[in-house]
């Protein structure tokens, strides 16, 4: 499976920063970055298995893993880049963005590229990773199942030790109205399968946003000639929020794994901020 990622980067503190890119912590936001492009190495061949007898190597996970491009798109030089580490197989594409729009920036670079013929065409902002072997495999499946005409996104969590849940799903629903000027959910609002032995449910959720969306070579083509294809709108929360979902729920209907079975496609988000924000349950009086 061929694959592409494009990846909206940018840093440049501010007080008060609401976003990861505008927080103090330069270190922090290069370890997400970091994360994020070992985690697409992953997808990549080569892979192996030591062979400890015979002291080599044989290969691995030919099935699944193939090749794993990625852009990592700036503005203005306002950029971590120079602090990760060595090896981390990107290409770095310099633009003139606004920052805010830089997603944008994202969505021409990979309609730019369709005559490469990639599989997938994904978008990642930088503090995501991906953690599933078989991500795109799920994707795949789904697609065959329920056509191109439905995206498959995934849940967004954080995990972390000593919090008051193990592990929480952070795009919880919106208010109807935030997104019925884009989408209908109540059309086909559930779709059921069976695979791995589980009951599969996927519902179109009132909040759609991942951070991220991952796109067929065919939804890919459907998205870009669409007259709002590039349109830079933020009517979706935000600038950031509309880069990353606004264009794909305009242009699918979208769907994400019900809350029964949320972790059968999930992106986790770097670090415990969301997290943090539940308080635990009082103790129990005895």
């Amino acid at each position: 499976m061929r694959l592409l990622f494009c990846v909206p980067h940018y840093f440049a503190p501010e007080p008060g920063g609401r976003y990861g890119s505008t927080r103090p912590d330069a270190a922090a936001r290069a370890r997400a970055l970091a994360d994020l492009l070992a985690g697409v190495r992953t997808f990549a061949r080569p892979q192996c298995v030591l062979d400890i007898a015979r002291r080599t190597t044989t290969p691995a996970n030919h099935l699944t893993a193939g090749t794993a491009d990625v852009l990592v798109c700036t503005t203005g030089g306002r950029h971590v880049l120079d602090r990760l580490p060595a090896g981390l197989g990107f290409a770095h594409l310099p633009t003139a963005a606004e920052p805010r729009l830089l997603g944008y920036e994202c969505h021409a670079a990979l309609r730019d590229r369709l005559a490469a013929g990639y599989d997938y065409y994904c978008y990642l902002e930088d503090d995501l990773v991906l953690r599933d072997p078989l991500f795109f495999v799920k994707l795949r499946w789904f697609a065959a199942a329920f056509g191109e005409g439905a995206l498959l996104q995934p849940n967004r969590y954080e995990a972390a030790a000593g919090k008051a849940a193990n592990k929480a799903y952070l795009d919880g629903p919106l208010r109807p109205d935030v997104t019925a000027r884009f989408q209908d959910v109540t059309d086909t609002p559930e779709l059921r399968a069976d695979a791995l032995g589980l009951p599969l449910v996927f519902r179109r959720p009132l909040n759609p946003h991942a951070g991220c969306f991952f796109l067929t070579a065919g939804q890919m083509a459907a998205w870009a000639v669409r007259p709002d294809f590039l349109d830079r709108s933020a009517a979706f929360v935000g600038p950031l929020e509309s880069a990353a979902t606004l264009g794909v729920m305009r242009a699918f209907r979208v769907y994400k794994p019900a809350d029964g079975c949320a972790a059968f496609l999930e992106v986790e988000h770097a670090g415990d901020a969301f997290l943090s924000l539940i308080r635990p349950a009082p103790a129990a009086r005895t």
